[in-house]
């Protein structure tokens, strides 16, 4: 049975992520990168579906888990009757290696160890030919299947027992055992062994240095570096893609059917992510990302999707897994996402506002990025009048969905400036008139004032946390009082009373799935922003503390939050719930007193809000 997700911890070595239990079980691995399929999958079934345990061999105490300083080394002190034992577990940056090193140290009379290694290839369904193996430095447990293959080094090797292997050793005080399990490709030779202490060096040094770029925060200091350190351990080093969770199918509500994959790259994530590295001194890494998307969007932008595979690909068909009992009995499991064939109108307007940024961060255009965004408005321009699917990626009618016109409205006014501002070509007056046309018809139909809200669609009467990013990205002050309004409503409708807010009333049927699913805890993060922006700073200060607070002691945040059972839902680690952290954290840090922040003080676009507009 699987832990509970508050007790994995994340190894990465930048291009795929291990989660090992507090139980010291690795329970999720995909071998070689983010998306393909599993190799240890226990953490959607059973044992049988594949895992590594690695953990004192009877009675045993977790006295301390914690990374090593800002880095993604797992240290996690054991306690036993007969003696201590610190296990360091980490994968190797840089070496080019799909390996993951487990190194058992005796730090106090000796103990007894036990690892169980059991070795499913494509989603727990393939068991492997397995086979002991010398080499000039010992023997190897090689384990091969099709086109992939496994070598285990190190210490006394396991032996076969049942479809598995299980081995024992000893460590006493003073003593050290080394492990490694190697991914290759089965055509090929097995990989020389990794020298463990360069490669344990060169990894810290790699996080540690990654880090120590950080542009500090004030308040939060530690819990937006660990943010960023996630999704920096999310994205792809080769492509530059960053994939939503490293997990499929971890259910948003226990035993529910709302499971979906998330190992894929989304415009809309990554582009937020951008906008949080920027905003902390992380400029290679957002041009990274604009690399990426230049190469996967590239070709007809009718054919433009709302995500992609790390490496740009676009075939993502959804499947069932049936072998898979699924994460606390919760079915389906699925791989792929039929969300990729939807029409989501706001993506283009989350790309436009991250590469705006970009520009202001001067990072200049290149012949392909402006003529790619000019492309990405025609697109825009001759789906104006579409009904969409909406940021949430109902799978009920498309509607039109105020926060996806709104962020329309922001593509346009973006790409307005970005040709009056730095000189780039582009119909600019159209794009002007398309914004203001958008602008009056969102103030319309988006708005209610029967109601005195926003509403999720036009013409419906529910409201949207959604409709909080409405003054993030300029399209009305924070104070307006139709924000105020529209901020009431959700308190009424969408906050729970633990205090979280949920994204929309699941109850309506408008998303086309079973009703009911735990807050989503970025929703949460922008209600914090929104306080702060308008000088409710107890309020703001006390949320975002309740939300940090969600965090593992490895200050990990998952997708959604069960506050009833006090247990986190959903994938993990989610990178959007850490960038909304980080945006949460530098609103508390750049707003005083309800001021907006200085960067959208000076930005009063054509089509933005003007000073005369702010209680109108």
């Amino acid at each position: 049975m699987a832990a509970p997700i508050e007790d994995y911890a994340l190894v990465s070595d930048l291009h795929t992520g291990a989660l090992i239990s507090r139980r010291g079980s690795i329970d999720w691995l995909c071998l070689p990168r983010f998306d393909a399929p599993s190799v240890f999958g226990a953490l959607l079934g059973t044992e049988d579906q594949g895992r590594w345990l690695l953990a004192p061999d009877g009675e045993a105490e977790v006295v301390h888990r914690s990374y090593r300083d800002s880095t993604f080394i797992l240290q996690t002190r054991w306690a036993t009757a007969t003696g201590t034992v610190l296990v360091t577990e980490f994968m190797p940056v840089g070496d080019g290696r799909a390996s993951i090193v487990r190194r058992v140290q005796g730090l106090s009379g000796t103990v007894n160890m036990r690892q169980e290694l059991e070795i499913r290839f494509n989603y727990g369904t393939v068991l492997p030919w397995m086979r002991r193996d010398p080499y000039p430095h010992g023997e190897r447990l090689l384990a091969i299947a099709g086109p992939s293959a496994l070598v285990l080094r190190g210490g006394n090797l396991p032996v076969a027992e049942d479809h598995r292997h299980v081995g024992r050793f000893s460590v006493a005080a003073g003593e050290q055992v080394d492990l490694e399990l190697t991914w290759y490709r089965s055509h090929s030779d097995a990989p020389a062994l990794t020298d463990i202490d360069a490669a344990l060096e060169s990894t810290a040094a790699y996080w540690e240095g990654w880090a120590s770029h950080c542009q500090p925060a004030p308040r939060y200091e530690s819990a937006v570096q660990r943010s960023l350190l996630v999704l920096r351990a999310l994205t792809h080093e080769s492509t530059g893609g960053i994939v939503a969770a490293p997990t499929t199918s971890l259910p948003e509500v226990a035993g529910g059917e709302r499971n979906w994959d998330y190992r894929y790259c989304w415009l809309r994530d990554a582009a937020l992510t951008l906008e949080a590295m920027l905003g902390h001194g992380y400029a290679d890494e957002a041009l990274q990302w604009r690399n990426w998307l230049l190469r996967a969007v590239a070709g007809d932008p009718e054919d433009l999707q709302i995500m992609y595979a790390v490496d740009g690909a676009r075939d993502l068909p959804e499947r069932i897994l049936t072998q898979f009992s699924g994460y606390g009995g919760a079915v389906p499991v699925r791989v792929g996402n039929r969300a990729v064939s939807q029409y989501q109108a706001d993506v283009v307007g989350e790309v436009m506002v991250a590469l705006a940024k970009l520009r202001e961060n001067g990072v200049a255009e290149d012949h392909f990025s402006w003529p790619l965004q000019r492309a990405l408005m025609s697109f825009l321009e001759r789906h104006l009048e579409d009904k969409d699917h909406g940021i949430w990626e109902m799978r009920g009618e498309p509607q039109h969905f105020t926060h996806s016109r709104v962020m329309m409205w922001a593509a346009f006014d973006r790409a307005a400036t970005a040709a009056r501002t730095y000189g780039l070509d582009g119909p600019v007056e159209l794009w002007d008139a398309l914004r203001d046309g958008l602008r009056e018809e969102i103030l319309n139909r988006g708005y209610n004032p029967e109601l005195g809200s926003f509403t999720q669609y036009y013409g419906g009467p529910e409201v949207d946390a959604a409709l909080l990013q409405l003054p993030q990205v300029g399209f009305l002050p924070y104070d307006d009082e139709r924000m105020l309004g529209t901020v009431a409503r959700l308190e009424k409708d969408l906050l729970t009373e633990s205090g979280l807010l949920l994204r929309y009333a699941t109850h309506t049927g408008v998303d086309g799935l079973p009703t009911g699913e735990n807050p989503f805890l970025a929703c949460s993060f922008w209600l914090v922003e929104q306080y702060a922006a308008t000088g409710r700073t107890e309020e703001a200060s006390a949320l975002m503390d309740q939300l940090v607070g969600y965090s593992n002691e490895l200050g990990l945040l998952s997708e959604e939050y069960d506050p009833v059972n006090n247990t986190m839902a959903g994938n993990f680690p989610q990178a959007f719930s850490h960038l909304a952290l980080v945006r949460a954290a530098d609103a508390l840090n750049n707003f005083d007193g309800g001021d907006r922040p200085a960067e959208q003080t000076s930005s009063e676009r054509p089509g933005a809000y003007s000073t005369s507009e702010r209680s109108t």
